[in-house]
């Protein structure tokens, strides 16, 4: 069936329940391995959305960024340590639409060339994807495409451009004509410029735009020089003085997040902690939208061992048992292939694997050395620990954490760091766990999804209390929760640091260790409770079907 992508429509059948067009705008999407256009949580969500929307028969279409070089490769200097590297990407799988134009980005037209992922090569709702990558643009605008998230801060206030600006104008281009625009981020808010443009005033942007926003906390939203904005054409022509009037900002730091706050007539966080915590973070501004709670979650059909789901529905505990022991193997040839070391698939494996940050606490089991060895060392219940993820290549203390890793690594054939770590290696990483570690500062975790695909894969969870987890953890049932340390919200950061780290020692030695080894039983049905509940409340056709029924309507 050939398409027209001058009167586009979503080429298969749309569930009527499912009408509404929608039009998906994120910085990146991890639909599938061979597609590296995603760093992290947020692309893996991305993700998540498209393949269910498709699942769903959503009539919802995504668009984002080629990113010629990916995010990065990550691969090891000599001493084994972070190597981050750049290597073209080609992708024979997305087809042509034929579609070029040109947007203004730095006062100069730039040309835009849309490539369409077809929803039958990766079972996801559509997706175009935009490059500067061509032949017609000078070099540094063919830059723009080459790196997510670049560190250089003109570049990346041209990929905002781009995703905001170019997205809106692709939608034109194809005639797609969406009842909502919906902001995965506020990376592409220079979107409303251009249909403030084309609506000619707020009050109808308002009834077309929608606003996911990801960030636990006022520093880590966007802002950029508002001159410097100005001066990339980020306004789409409009002056400062009407910027500063439509959006209220009075000062020079445009802040990309309260842009989409006032411009969108909903927003939603990412879970119901995070809800809380945006709508008192926010509450100091005025003119925000409602802002409501939708909470992540993850394809279950892409990511669950269906196997293993089969074994349990027939209560087949050998069969479950064999299962989990099979894929823990499994990955564990990927540890030996890349660090030497062989694993034990009969014991214990505690797994910390997702984005280095600072607030993560990547290394935190090593914070206290004496414990950590002695866990390490202890015969009677023995323990394997593996740790993979990226650290943003620039961020040079998340780096520091991830070398630190690989050098205490060395001394212990127990322990092993490895690097990859994209959607094959972390499904691979939730099928080698037992113990899925995540131990964030409560509460700078928005959401946190890696805990939900472990969960579908056979992995009992281990958390801080923090994103998702308050609405899943039943303590002893399904998981393991650290407690909330009191009056938690006024301590310093080293007391906080100091309590969780007492905490999670003391149940990994006295309660969930002891229990893999000596209460097998228990164990299997821990295990079962969450693959149950995970499926339950986190599979993300709840997610998409909330989208629809509470930001799109």
């Amino acid at each position: 069936m050939s398409i027209n992508f001058r009167s586009y429509q979503v080429p298969y059948s749309i569930n009527e329940e499912y009408s509404r067009k929608a039009a998906y705008f994120s910085m990146e999407f991890a639909i599938h391995q061979p597609l590296k256009i995603y760093s992290g949580g947020l692309g893996f969500l991305a993700g998540s959305h498209l393949r269910s929307a498709y699942e769903l028969r959503q009539n919802l279409i995504g668009v984002g960024i080629l990113w010629k070089y990916g995010y990065y490769d990550q691969t090891r200097n000599q001493d084994q340590t972070l190597q981050p590297s750049w290597m073209e990407k080609i992708y024979s799988f997305l087809e042509d639409p034929g579609i070029k134009f040109q947007i203004n980005i730095h006062d100069t037209p730039v040309w835009v060339k849309a490539y369409y992922l077809n929803p039958e090569t990766f079972k996801s709702a559509p997706l175009f994807l935009l490059s500067t990558d061509l032949p017609e643009n000078d070099y540094v605008s063919q830059t723009i495409t080459h790196r997510l998230y670049d560190a250089n801060v003109a570049t990346k206030v041209a990929q905002f451009i781009l995703l905001g600006v170019g997205g809106a104008r692709l939608i034109d281009e194809i005639g797609y004509n969406p009842d909502v625009y919906h902001l995965n981020e506020a990376h592409g808010i220079s979107a409303a410029f251009y249909l403030l443009n084309k609506f000619k005033s707020v009050e109808k942007l308002k009834e077309h735009l929608v606003f996911t926003t990801h960030t636990p906390e006022e520093a880590g939203n966007e802002k950029h020089d508002i001159y410097l904005c100005q001066k990339m054409s980020y306004f789409c022509g409009m002056e400062i003085d009407e910027v500063r009037r439509l959006t209220g900002i009075k000062d020079d730091q445009f802040n990309h997040s309260l842009a989409a706050l006032r411009f969108a007539r909903k927003a939603n966080a990412v879970s119901r902690l995070h809800g809380d915590v945006s709508r008192a973070m926010w509450s100091a501004y005025e003119n925000i939208c409602p802002i409501i709670s939708i909470t992540n979650a993850q394809n279950w059909r892409y990511w669950a061992d269906k196997q293993l789901y089969r074994h349990m529905e027939e209560s087949n505990d050998a069969g479950f048992d064999d299962r989990k022991r099979y894929l823990k193997r499994r990955a564990f040839e990927i540890v030996a292939d890349q660090t030497g070391k062989v694993f034990d698939p009969e014991v214990l494996t505690i797994v910390w694997a997702r984005r280095f940050a600072g607030y993560k606490r990547a290394d935190f089991l090593t914070q206290d050395i004496r414990r950590f060895e002695k866990m390490l060392n202890n015969a009677r219940y023995p323990v394997q620990i593996i740790w993979a993820g990226k650290p943003y290549p620039v961020d040079y203390p998340a780096i520091t954490q991830f070398n630190n890793l690989v050098h205490i690594s060395k001394n212990y054939k127990n322990v092993a760091v490895l690097v990859g770590y994209e959607l094959a290696l972390s499904k691979r990483m939730k099928q080698a766990s037992d113990v899925w570690l995540n131990n964030p500062r409560v509460p700078r975790e928005a959401s946190g999804t890696s805990g939900m695909t472990a969960a579908m894969n056979g992995a009992v969870n281990f958390s801080t209390d923090d994103g998702w987890i308050p609405e899943f953890i039943n303590h002893g049932n399904n998981g393991f929760v650290v407690p909330l340390a009191p009056g938690y919200q006024q301590m310093s950061v080293h007391d906080m640091d100091e309590y969780d780290l007492e905490k999670i020692y003391d149940l990994l030695e006295n309660q969930i260790i002891p229990l893999y080894y000596d209460g097998q039983d228990t164990w299997r049905h821990i295990m079962k409770n969450g693959m149950r509940d995970v499926r339950f409340q986190f599979d993300s056709n709840r997610m998409a079907h909330e989208y629809y029924e509470l930001m799109y309507k």
